[in-house]
């Protein structure tokens, strides 16, 4: 950039500069960049200087400093590292994915056909039978995925007629979609899926610790495999043009190599003698400064995305004990108490104190019931035990951690939502608002999707003659988990939760204030998304209707009980 740049306005009194300098910065690696973006509040210097005197080493210097020992951890913001995670589970993205502070995309299970992507197979140890059965309930998911598929594609086509003006792949590519929609109740939580995320390196440090804190092992796995990932050498996207060019680089210099010796006299074959006034950064082969082994360390060195930021992260103790406290505590207060029915979406109005709602989510977060039931129990209870639940939940935190979620509390709105598993994979990227998710169990049932979006009077699954194969399928699932859960297995209770499909249901409550709330029921009612969750945000918008009629009206909703043109996305 030219000096002009940075010329002050010559309307301006001496010292004054009004001519601001925005620029990209690309090519630094995340710690690097981040030692310089912190160095704004530390130095006089510009990004520019800081960029050319800072090196790797000096990075890590002032990262263990600042960052570990001062604990100035809002550094680790300004690092952000994108990595790629390929072929894991189901339920492991969706505990991956679980911070509210992410950025990233899965596969999805609208446009890929999920029959070849594999899936995961827990250890057994020498529970042979359990095994066996694992294998065969995985294997009888996706066989049914595939029958579901191939029927609903032909019931739809039956009923929904190709425009004069679409071309026949796109109909058909439509209506695949609608299909897998469908199908993909069936897909089992062991199914394999991909996915990116771009985080900065202070969320990537909280995920892996929470994710090397979690019961399940594959899980557990993952948390190391991105602490590796990390403070390893990263994958270079052109690490094979980089190679290519140096290759040339060096086959440019020996053939110069070989033409010098020849012309000129006394000069050996493969060597180049420079005179007292020649530079050593000619470049010609032999030489300490070749322009090929520059480029090499350049293009081709190893890079190491955040071998600093992450390489402390270890398993959350104060997560990993609390989490078994408030199970026994939450057994005690629920002690005989049923799982009470719920809707789709229940809007639990406030009428309780602050401390009874941090309590109750406390106990719902380690529970299968519902908000509403727990929060009526809690508030019943005598206040010296509500405040003993809460020092519960904080009693082991240590001198950096955080608060759990379940401390997230005063939102105006709390919606617990009971929806299928695959749905709501599809309401977790609402991060704005703060997700209490309970645990995977067969014990809530399991969604049938009958109606798809053609309205409430069609059975589709009926029409394509895979409703009684379809309920028997989820059915055996559930049936087989329950027994694998009851194995020999060290982890059989966890190992048994891959089996169940992504029909089964799942409770998460979201706290939200009212904006959040005007977003998700405008954007997932809308006619390309998927039915589930367009029926869980029409309902969120008929809750804040019944009890806040006056907001309501300005959120902009699409009528769920209206059938939609399949063929629009």
């Amino acid at each position: 950039m030219s000096s002009e740049t940075f010329r002050p306005d010559s309307s301006c009194p001496a010292g004054a500069h009004n001519q601001t300098d925005v620029f990209a910065v690309h090519g630094a690696e995340p710690e690097v960049l981040a030692y310089a973006m912190a160095k704004y509040s530390r130095s006089a210097l510009s990004m520019r200087e800081s960029l050319a005197e800072i090196s790797a080493q000096r990075a890590e210097q002032f990262l263990n400093t600042f960052y570990f020992q001062y604990g100035h951890r809002s550094i680790a913001d300004l690092a952000h590292i994108a990595f790629a995670v390929e072929r894991l589970s189901l339920l492991a993205a969706i505990v991956l994915v679980d911070e509210q502070r992410w950025d990233g995309q899965e596969r999805s299970t609208r446009y890929q056909n999920f029959m070849k992507s594999g899936w995961y197979f827990p250890d057994f140890g020498q529970d042979a039978a359990s095994a066996e059965l694992y294998t065969t309930t995985v294997r009888g998911l996706f066989a049914a995925y595939d029958r579901t598929t191939a029927a609903v594609l032909e019931a739809l086509r039956k009923r929904v007629d190709r425009p004069e003006g679409m071309k026949p792949d796109a109909y058909e590519r439509t209506l695949r979609a609608r299909a897998f929609d469908v199908a993909r109740y069936l897909l089992p939580l062991a199914t394999n899926t991909s996915l990116g995320q771009i985080v900065n390196a202070r969320t990537l440090e909280t995920q892996v610790s929470r994710l090397l804190s979690h019961p399940m092992a594959e899980v557990r796995q993952l948390g190391a495999k991105l602490r590796d990932a990390a403070t390893g050498p990263a994958w270079n996207v052109n690490a094979v043009a980089a190679a290519e060019f140096v290759k040339k680089l060096e086959e440019f210099e020996k053939a110069a190599t070989v033409r010098y010796a020849d012309t000129v006299p006394g000069a050996g074959p493969g060597r180049f003698d420079a005179g007292p006034d020649e530079s050593n950064g000619t470049g010609l082969p032999g030489e300490e400064g070749s322009l090929s082994a520059l480029a090499a360390g350049l293009l081709t060195r190893e890079v190491r995305t955040a071998p600093t930021l992450v390489k402390y992260a270890v398993p959350n103790q104060y997560l990993i004990e609390t989490r078994t406290a408030l199970e026994q505590v939450a057994r005690e207060v629920l002690d005989g108490v049923s799982i009470a029915p719920a809707p789709l979406v229940d809007l639990v109005e406030r009428t309780e104190t602050l401390e009874v709602e941090l309590a109750a989510t406390l106990i719902y977060w380690a529970s299968d019931h519902p908000y509403r039931q727990v929060r009526d129990i809690v508030a019943g209870l005598p206040a010296a035990r509500v405040e003993e639940i809460i020092e519960t939940g904080l009693r082991r935190r240590g001198r950096h951690d955080e608060a759990l979620r379940a401390f997230h509390a005063g939102a105006a709105l709390r919606f617990d939502i009971l929806m299928d598993v695959g749905g709501f994979r599809d309401m977790h990227r609402h991060r704005r608002a703060t997700q209490i998710k309970q645990g995977f169990t067969a014990k809530l049932g399991y969604e049938t999707p009958t109606a798809g979006d053609l309205g409430p009077d069609v059975n589709l699954l009926a029409e394509a003659g895979i409703l009684a194969d379809y309920q028997a399928t989820v059915e055996a699932a559930h049936a087989a988990s329950a027994r694998i859960a009851a194995g020999s297995a060290s982890e059989a209770a966890l190992s048994a939760l891959y089996v169940l499909p992504l029909a089964t249901r799942v409770r998460c409550l979201f706290k939200m204030d009212f904006a959040e709330a005007q977003y998700i029921s405008e954007l997932r009612s809308a006619p390309a998304g998927h039915f589930s969750y367009r029926c869980v945000a029409w309902e969120m918008y008929r809750a804040l209707e019944r009890q806040h009629p006056a907001l309501a009206k300005h959120i902009r909703v699409t009528d769920f009980t209206q059938p939609i043109n399949l063929l629009q996305r």
